[in-house]
């Protein structure tokens, strides 16, 4: 069964994300609360912990939920072989996937002290499709 492990947000663009006990999806802005929520293609940041757990081998330095700016940390799903369009439940919400990884900037600090970031290949972004709350240990379903 899959899951979500983690729920995280930041106020302020540039800082990094930290976890919170849930979040509230709305349609067409995303994350309340979160500095990246908008009317925009990536509202929401999912990342496996299977891809964190990798970096955490090759890492000098603690990685915690939200240090690759991730609203979602996940287990037991694939995320990063999942196609654009693809539909998730995640608890009582929903969300469609509308981007696979993303550009990662310069001065990424992970990228700096690990050698490499894992959010570029295998974070992917969502939009809301169906409003609610999104808390540790939701179940995540693949919707046909």
């Amino acid at each position: 069964m899959a899951k979500v492990v983690s729920v995280n947000i930041s106020e302020k663009k540039g800082t990094l994300k930290k976890p919170v006990p849930e979040i509230e999806l709305k349609l067409r802005h995303g994350i309340v609360g979160d500095a990246h929520a908008g009317d925009w293609h990536r509202q929401i940041s999912l990342l496996a912990e299977e891809s964190i757990d990798t970096m955490r081998a090759l890492s000098p330095i603690p990685l915690d939920p939200g240090v690759f700016a991730e609203n979602i940390n996940t287990e037991g799903i694939d995320l990063k072989h999942l196609p654009v369009g693809t539909h998730l439940r995640i608890g009582e919400t929903e969300v469609g996937v509308t981007q696979i990884g993303k550009e990662c900037h310069n001065d990424c600090a992970i990228k700096k002290a690990v050698g490499k970031c894992v959010m570029p290949t295998e974070g992917i972004f969502a939009v809301v499709v169906k409003e609610g709350v999104v808390r540790p240990g939701d179940e995540i379903e693949v919707l046909k």
